[in-house]
């Protein structure tokens, strides 16, 4: 039972760092990446649909992002839904591609967007908490229901201050790693 609830606490704390990933890989450091309109959705045909699965998107250039949708009539809502993001940016359409300049960083925004990577990775760190507290509830419900020694709780709730402390520690890399970017100019 301890093994059980000690692999769906790593499992669900895995997901919790891959989603900080996700959220970090979104946020701007000054050179044309991808993944930077990855959380952009358009409404095609009355469905929200990620930006990716109804247009091309590449960085043919360290500082450009284009755009090219293969249906040429939402060319209006994708450069709306640009603009609209909280990502800073400028799209100019030409018809057929939507180009995206990525302009450099100047230090104020800089030091926004490290602000915004804290919050994201204490955003996250205390969503790994939440999984110790739920974790740690259901050892002490076994032992109450006298499923489990008290040994086994005390060595179960160890594990998962193991896990925690690991997988807190690897929200922070990634943060750190994020931070880096952001900063190098």
């Amino acid at each position: 039972m301890i093994k059980e609830i000690s692999k769906e606490a790593k499992t669900r704390m895995e997901s919790t760092v891959e989603d900080a990933r996700r959220k970090l890989s979104g946020i701007r450091t000054g050179r044309a990446s991808v993944s930077l309109l990855d959380n952009i959705h358009i409404d095609y045909y009355h469905t929200p649909t990620p930006l990716n699965q109804v247009a091309n998107i590449s960085a043919p250039e360290p500082q450009l992002i284009t755009v090219q949708p293969w249906d040429p009539s939402i060319l209006g809502q994708i450069e709306k839904a640009i603009q609209t993001s909280d990502l800073g940016i400028n799209p100019s359409n030409d018809g057929r591609v939507i180009r995206i300049p990525i302009p450099p960083l100047n230090e104020e925004r800089r030091k926004h967007l490290t602000k915004v990577v804290r919050d994201v990775a204490e955003e996250h760190r205390t969503a790994v908490r939440s999984i110790r507290r739920d974790e740690n509830e259901k050892l002490k419900k076994l032992l109450k229901d006298k499923k489990i020694t008290e040994d086994d709780e005390k060595a179960g709730l160890e594990e998962i201050q193991k896990l925690t402390d690991q997988f807190i520690e690897k929200i922070n890399e990634v943060a750190k790693q994020k931070e880096q970017e952001i900063m190098t100019v």
